[in-house]
C-alpha cells in the first residue's frame, strides 16, 4: 500500500487507501450478511469453486438415495399387499380343510354332503376373486408370474427383485377349479398341499421384508452421513459468521471515519498561505 506525506494534495493517496480498505470491508461484510441471510457458506461457485462442485455431487447422491428409499417403500408396500392376500387365502383354505374333514361323516346323507360341497365351491370362488383383485398400482400380483426390479441403492445395479412365482388359484391349490367342486371330489381336494404353497409364499415375503428393512436402515444412515458431510462444506457456521459480521461492521465504521479524516487532512496545508 503506497504511503504519502500528505503534502501533495492533487492526489490524496491516504483517502484512496482508506477507500480501498472500505470497499474491501464492504465486500466482505456483504458476503457475511448474505451467508447469515441464506444459511449457506457457498452461495455461488465463486465463493468456493471446489467446495461447490463437491457439495453438488453430494447433493446428487443424497437425492438418488432418497429416491432409492422411496423405491424400498414401494417394494415393501407391494409385499404388504401380496402378504395380506396370501393370509386371506390361507384362512379360506383352513375353512376348506374344516369342511373337507366334516364331509367324511357317516351320519350325513347326500343332501348334507352336497351342501358342504357347495360351501367349499363358494370358498374356492372367493380364493379366485382375491387373486384377481390383488393389485398394486393396477398390476395383478398373484394371478400370474410377477417379477419386477426395484433400485434400492445409489447405483443402477443395486436392485432388489420382487417376485411371486407360486401359482395361486383354486385349481392350483385344491387340484380342482372352483366351478368343478362337487361331493364326488371333495375328499380328493389337495388342501394340505395348497396350505403348504401359500404358507411358504408368506414365509418368503417375511424374509424379503426383513431384507428390505435392513436396506432401509442402511440408506437412512448413508443419507444422514452424506448430509452431514455436505453441511460441513456448504452450510454457514452462523455463530462464526455473526462474529465476523460484527468485526467487519466495526471496521466499516472506522474505515469510513478514516476516509473522512483523509479527505480533510490536506486542509491543514492552507495555513502555509496565511
Amino acid at each position: 500500500m503506497p504511503l504519502t506525506s500528505g503534502a501533495r494534495i492533487n492526489t490524496n493517496i491516504a483517502a484512496m487507501n482508506a477507500l480501498t480498505a472500505l470497499n474491501s470491508i464492504n465486500r466482505d461484510l456483504g458476503m457475511a450478511q448474505e451467508r447469515l441471510s441464506t444459511g449457506k457458506r457457498i452461495n455461488s461457485a465463486a465463493d468456493d469453486p471446489s467446495g461447490y462442485v463437491i457439495s453438488k455431487k453430494m447433493e446428487g447422491r443424497i437425492r438418488s438415495m432418497n429416491s432409492a428409499l422411496d423405491n424400498v417403500g414401494d417394494a415393501q408396500s407391494t409385499y404388504g399387499v401380496a402378504e395380506g392376500a396370501y393370509q386371506k387365502v390361507a384362512d379360506l383354505l383352513v375353512q376348506v380343510k374344516e369342511k373337507q374333514t366334516r364331509f367324511i361323516n357317516g351320519a350325513f346323507g347326500a343332501d348334507e354332503k352336497n351342501a358342504i360341497a357347495t360351501e367349499i365351491s363358494a370358498l374356492a370362488t372367493e380364493i379366485d376373486d382375491i387373486v384377481s383383485t390383488t393389485k398394486f398400482n393396477g398390476v395383478q400380483l398373484l394371478s400370474s408370474t410377477y417379477s419386477q426390479n426395484f433400485q434400492v441403492g445409489e447405483g443402477s445395479t443395486e436392485t432388489f427383485s420382487v417376485a411371486f412365482s407360486s401359482s395361486v388359484s383354486s385349481t392350483a391349490l385344491l387340484g380342482t377349479a372352483a366351478g368343478s367342486v362337487s361331493s364326488a371330489n371333495v375328499s380328493s381336494l389337495t388342501v394340505d398341499a395348497g396350505l403348504v404353497t401359500v404358507n411358504t409364499a408368506i414365509g418368503t415375503i417375511g424374509s424379503s421384508l426383513n431384507r428390505l428393512s435392513a436396506k432401509e436402515a442402511n440408506l437412512n444412515t448413508a443419507i444422514t452421513n452424506t448430509e452431514s458431510a455436505k453441511s460441513r462444506i456448504f452450510d454457514a457456521d452462523i455463530a462464526k459468521e455473526q462474529i465476523r459480521a460484527a468485526k467487519l461492521q466495526i471496521l466499516q465504521q472506522t474505515s469510513t471515519s478514516m476516509l473522512a479524516q483523509a479527505n480533510s487532512s490536506p486542509q491543514v496545508f492552507l495555513s502555509l498561505f496565511r
